[in-house]
């Protein structure tokens, strides 16, 4: 048994099981071709519906599963080993859900959150655009009241599953004056007059999900529509942002750990000068170095997952450390993982050229890990103190 072993319980390894079987068999032989299209992943999302991942966090009275935050990164990591495309279109429809269940209201809550649950509706959420990247505070997307309406102007980017969204919690100014203390979030929903779809992103990594750019022009959003109150989107941003760094981290440290399953098969099936590379102390040591950062990548996101459902609110500092050591390692392992296979690894048919250019994303997206080294350092004052 592997330490990390321990920090799971029997229902999340069953969970764990039944997610690494449906990979398996409906969602890792998909993968290639998924990435060579450019396609949906519509029916790998439909088998892990099926298994009833989409609602893995929802709570039990709006139709979920009510599960906790280690089962859900463990699902993810399984999906990102097989494809991380599709991990990334699944823990995307998650993180449509996060707004409401941050600062939902109920009737809010009744109205999306079993939809979201069963799969009838694809959740997204909006915060990039053009010139607000790092810098969130910076957006220029504006929301004015009118009535009982409030209207939108502005574009986002970058938008995972933008384009297939039926419902989008978009994060907008409602007052340009305060800066961060001015923004506000709202629900979106597809066929909303005033939002459409621009640019669909072409990408070097995870094909098979979709990047879009959304346009607002003079979007009537009804107030109803309004998550939390004017001047607390920004809190909510930051809030969701704990979360989604840890799908990222998850997703990362699957493709780590599928990049590193093949290049240990293969240096055991690959001979040269008359013996398998696996008996040669430098592919040795390349092999050891990986497992090793697998290693701590895992024991470090899996102990942040544990703190959440201990019930610890102030998470962020730990969200952000398994979100940039997790990518950062899987570059590393990739990386090695293509030199192991040699020429081999650079072509498409052993699949870790795929995975070298899918974990560069998880560096950049949820925020860089410029930011997150920026997040740890504010952090360390406040708790060294």
């Amino acid at each position: 048994m592997q330490l990390w072993e321990r920090l799971l319980s029997e229902e999340e390894k069953m969970i764990r099981d039944s997610v690494r079987a449906v990979v398996k068999k409906q969602i890792a032989p998909l993968a290639q071709q998924l990435d060579e299209e450019e396609s949906f992943p519509w029916e790998q999302l439909k088998a892990l519906s099926d298994l009833g991942m989409l609602s893995i966090l929802t709570p039990e009275e709006y139709g979920g599963a009510g599960g906790t935050q280690m089962s859900y990164v463990v699902a993810v990591e399984e999906i990102a080993k097989g494809c991380a495309a599709t991990a990334l279109v699944f823990f995307t429809q998650m993180h449509g859900a996060l707004g409401l269940l941050l600062a939902g209201t109920e009737q809010q809550k009744k109205k999306y959150l079993p939809k979201l649950a069963s799969g009838e509706m694809l959740g997204s959420i909006a915060i990039t655009e053009p010139n607000a990247g790092s810098d969130a505070a910076g957006m220029s997307t504006a929301a004015v009241r009118d009535g009982n309406q409030y209207i939108l102007n502005g574009n986002k980017v970058f938008i995972t599953t933008g384009d297939k969204a039926d419902i989008v919690t978009v994060f907008a100014k409602t007052d340009f004056g305060l800066r961060h203390k001015g923004i506000s979030a709202f629900l979106v929903e597809k066929g909303t007059p005033g939002f459409k779809v621009g640019k669909v992103e072409k990408k070097m990594g995870v094909r098979g999900s979709s990047t879009a750019e959304l346009i607002f022009d003079n979007c009537r959003v009804p107030d109803e529509n309004l998550l939390g109150s004017e001047g607390e989107g920004f809190q909510i941003c930051m809030e969701a942002c704990d979360y989604t760094r840890i799908s990222t981290a998850a997703q990362a440290l699957g493709i780590s750990q599928g990049a590193f399953d093949i290049a240990f098969q293969y240096a055991q099936e690959r001979s040269q000068f008359g013996k398998p590379i696996y008996d040669f102390q430098a592919i040795q040591f390349m092999l050891a170095d990986m497992f090793t950062e697998i290693a701590n990548a895992r024991l470090l996101l899996y102990r942040t997952a544990k703190l959440i459902d201990e019930g610890v609110k102030d998470f962020t500092m730990e969200a952000s450390m398994a979100k940039a050591y997790c990518s950062e390692a899987a570059g590393r392992v990739t990386d090695a993982a293509v030199q192991i296979l040699g020429g081999y690894g650079y072509i498409r048919d052993y699949q870790v050229e795929r995975m070298m250019r899918d974990a560069k994303i998880t560096q950049i997206y949820d925020g860089t890990n410029q930011i997150q080294r920026m997040v740890i350092a504010r952090n360390l004052q406040k708790r060294l103190k």
